[in-house]
């Protein structure tokens, strides 16, 4: 049965998924013979001409539509129409004509079994292949964009540069006082850095002490309580830690700042740290709590039968022994601090500042990417071709980081396997 299934399901999957992804792709390219003026129009006017059509499709008017518009809609509305009935009746015919010979195929001598398994083995492999590809199109689109951003900014004024404040040309022009736009990066990690290491500070130790009270201390009844409870941290919409930090720890830390006679923003890498923090620990807490709780019983048991207490078996055997997965755990965590935005947009502030003082307000790479790509920009600029090379760094940083901890990981696991 599963046979039969199998053979008559994924060649129509198949032809489902080609065809949707295909036909749009294809209509794209007809729809550009309705365009007036086509061989003096750039990427950017293509994609404008797009919209407007894509706009009379779905009935969206703004103001007088273009004599070419109404024509090219109606075409697209006639292929979209004919390119569904294909698919339709097309996945129908593959599917039966499909079914038909895997059923004509089985037989008592036919080993449907081992087929299976090869069909299914495809199916895994070209799932990982997916991500790996997925992968790869994200290097390459962000390194190509960089590329193209390196052409206008010097790479040694936007990787050594303390100054960040990019800038249109158009608004150079329309009068900004003069200022020259500048495009270095480190005022941008060092907020990252900054705010990631409060988070981390604030995560690590809460986290893991969490962890090893809930595996080595902790009733079950205790357990069954304490740990949802934990996970439920990682639930809460980032927005809502945003609004917390901002209307409650932003404040609260300014005053307390104040109270001791220190300068504090009203926008600081302490607050946002602190409550990014909290987000995190449960991917700390939960995950650690896993890897000691598959530490096998039988190093415990030795450590207990040599006279260790059981505050001596944890420190001794078994953080040792689950050392590369409370490895793995902080690296996923810090990840989560680095890749967070709202939070630094609520209450660390939009300001890149070159400081190294958790009272004062910074900015993180990726606020700073969305800041940048948000509204209509034009991708010729070099400010928006900024937030690649920033994203180029950012992934370029997340693997020396993961890297290192991969070492950690070999070195360790080599000494307790």
């Amino acid at each position: 049965m599963y046979w039969s299934v199998l053979i008559a399901s994924l060649p129509a999957l198949s032809f489902l998924l080609i065809t949707t992804v295909g036909d749009g792709i294809l209509f794209k390219l007809w729809l550009q013979d309705f365009y007036p003026n086509l061989l003096q129009l750039n990427q950017t006017d293509k994609e404008i001409n797009f919209i407007k059509v894509m706009n009379e499709v779905d009935g969206i008017s703004f103001g007088k539509t273009e004599a070419w518009v109404v024509p090219a809609a109606d075409a697209w509305r006639r292929w979209s129409t004919a390119s569904s009935n294909i698919i339709f009746f097309g996945c129908l015919t593959i599917s039966a004509i499909c079914g038909y010979f895997a059923v004509k195929k089985v037989s008592p001598a036919f080993k449907a079994r081992s087929h299976v398994e090869k069909i299914l083995l495809w199916v895994l492999g070209l799932s990982s292949l997916v991500a790996i590809l997925t992968t790869i199109g994200i290097v390459l689109s962000v390194l190509f964009e960089t590329v193209r951003f390196f052409d206008l900014i010097p790479p040694d004024e936007f990787l050594f540069g303390l100054t960040w404040n990019p800038q249109f040309e158009g608004a150079i022009r329309a009068g900004s006082e003069g200022a020259k736009p500048e495009y270095g990066m480190i005022p941008m990690f060092v907020g990252t850095l900054l705010i990631s290491l409060v988070a981390v500070s604030v995560a690590v130790p809460v986290g893991l002490l969490s962890a090893i009270y809930l595996a080595e201390y902790a009733t079950k009844r205790v357990r069954a309580i304490v740990k949802p409870l934990l996970e439920i941290l990682a639930g809460v919409p980032t927005v809502v830690y945003g609004f917390f930090a901002a209307l409650t720890i932003a404040p609260m830390v300014k005053g307390f700042g104040e109270s001791l006679g220190l300068t504090v923003s009203s926008e600081s890498a302490l607050a946002a740290g602190l409550v990014m923090g909290v987000m995190i620990i449960p991917f700390v807490s939960s995950l650690s709590d896993d890897v000691i709780n598959s530490v096998p019983q039988s190093l415990r048991d030795a450590a207990y039968g040599l006279g260790s207490t059981v505050s001596e078996t944890t420190r001794l055997v078994v953080i040792p022994a689950a050392l590369p997965g409370i490895v793995a755990a902080i690296i996923l965590a810090v990840s989560r601090a680095i890749g967070e935005t709202m939070i630094v947009v609520m209450a660390a502030g939009l300001a890149a500042n070159l400081t190294f003082n958790p009272l004062d307000a910074v900015t993180t790479v990726t606020t700073q990417i969305v800041t940048i790509l948000v509204g209509d920009q034009e991708f010729e600029s070099a400010k928006t071709l900024s937030a690649f090379a920033l994203a180029l760094m950012l992934i370029i940083v997340t693997l020396i980081l993961n890297f290192f901890a991969l070492q950690i990981v070999k070195r360790y696991r080599e000494q307790y396997d």
